[in-house]
């Protein structure tokens, strides 16, 4: 089939990728990696791999000029090859969200007949109907708002593919069902279709640690893939001066580190304590950004305590779901977007004009709120130091 054979060429995740490129799909990884970085090809597979591991690093979430072509089947095997060696769990959940992400956001475009194979070669249990289903029907006022849907998907597939996904909403007593199919629109589905390739990347980073040294000896005798590696390792470590997450003073029981907080979590407390209601983006930023620091859960459950819609039962499941998720919190960039970002109202000088970074002799702006209290922790650390050295001087 023509139209599924060009549908591979766009998610190369799909399990056609077998029967249209058997030939490919079927290789050793290290005959798959000679290949395709000695091949005539290898530039530009090289240049969207790179692309793809800064916007990663960038934490942006979609990726832009997403193509639809050859190349992108390379592109995605290496991808599994390179997040396998480079053993890396951080990175690896960084790219699995981008490329996951992106995914989500090209099915929406699809028409639904494209939708409907690409839902058959998943071996999903989905039906179309010609005439839309109602579903919903909500009523404000004097306006009703009509939601329909042609899919309906059976639920044995539903629970298979939302069981990861933890959200109230998404429990099958939640939606509607009728005859054993899950009523459901075709963004819910592609959403649970994004959770699927996301764990594409996710569990084929099990490893077995013996054998990932001789392996890795094995791929890096190909030069172009040697130098890739290294490139993506380079751009890691320049980047980790902003995106290692491991705190020498993380939380500790009895010291307040709220002190080094950016603005945007200052905000978020403060709307907490004068028992302001959050909206759900500030829920989970908050909760992954003290899961990072590593706040223990009932510490963070506690912090919602003051919250008018406080329910312990529920906020300890939705803070452990968040958690599980293993999620960073949003950057700069991000909460930029989502009108987050309290810099200009608290007129904080380390937001708004940045730092001198000795590594690379330049001013850089903060991009990710972890750093921001990472760069203060440094700075109180430097001045005790300081402190207790003049001491003993005395």
């Amino acid at each position: 089939m023509s139209g599924l054979f060009e549908l591979v060429k766009h998610y190369p995740w799909l399990p056609s990728l077998k029967e249209y490129y058997s030939d490919i799909e079927a290789k050793d990884p290290v005959d798959f990696i000679n290949e395709v970085f000695s091949s005539d090809n290898h530039y530009d597979v090289n240049k969207r791999i790179l692309n793809i591991f800064e916007l990663s690093f960038e934490n942006v979430e979609i990726f832009p000029n997403y193509t639809q072509d050859d190349i992108n089947i390379y592109l995605y095997l290496s991808l599994r090859i390179l997040l396998y060696v480079l053993d890396n769990k951080v990175i690896t959940n960084r790219v699995a969200n981008i490329y996951s992400k992106t995914t989500y956001n090209e099915l929406n475009k699809e028409s639904d007949y494209n939708l409907y194979y690409i839902y058959q070669d998943l071996n999903l249990d989905v039906i179309y109907e010609q005439e839309p289903i109602i579903y919903k029907k909500i009523i404000l006022k004097d306006q009703i708002e009509i939601k329909d849907t042609n899919f309906k998907i059976h639920f044995i597939d539903y629970l298979k593919l939302s069981s990861r996904l933890k959200d109230e909403f998404r429990k099958l007593v939640n939606n509607p069902v009728s005859n054993g199919y899950v009523i459901i629109p075709s963004k819910s589905l592609n959403r649970l279709i994004q959770e699927y390739v996301r764990n594409k990347f996710i569990m084929n980073n099990k490893r077995d640690n013996r054998n990932l040294s001789r392996f890795k000896d094995k791929l890096f005798k190909n030069q172009n893939f040697k130098t890739i590696f290294e490139k993506i390792n380079a751009k890691w470590d320049l980047m980790k001066e902003e995106f290692e997450y491991s705190f020498e003073v993380g939380f500790k029981k009895g010291k307040d580190i709220s002190k080094d907080f950016p603005p945007c979590i200052k905000e978020i407390h403060t709307k907490i304590k004068e028992g302001q209601n959050l909206i759900h983006t500030e829920r989970l930023f908050l909760t992954w950004f003290l899961n990072a620091l590593k706040y223990p859960e009932d510490e963070i459950i506690n912090v919602f305590s003051s919250l008018p819609d406080f329910d312990r039962d529920k906020t300890a499941y939705q803070v452990r779901y968040a958690i599980k998720k293993g999620y960073t919190p949003y950057s700069c960039q991000s909460l930029k977007s989502m009108n987050l970002c309290m810099a200009k109202q608290y007129k904080d000088t380390l937001c708004l004009e940045g730092y001198f970074s000795k590594k690379l002799a330049v001013q850089k702006q903060i991009s990710h709120p972890l750093f921001y209290v990472q760069f203060n922790q440094f700075k109180s650390s430097k001045k005790n130091f300081i402190k207790n050295e003049s001491r003993k001087k005395k």
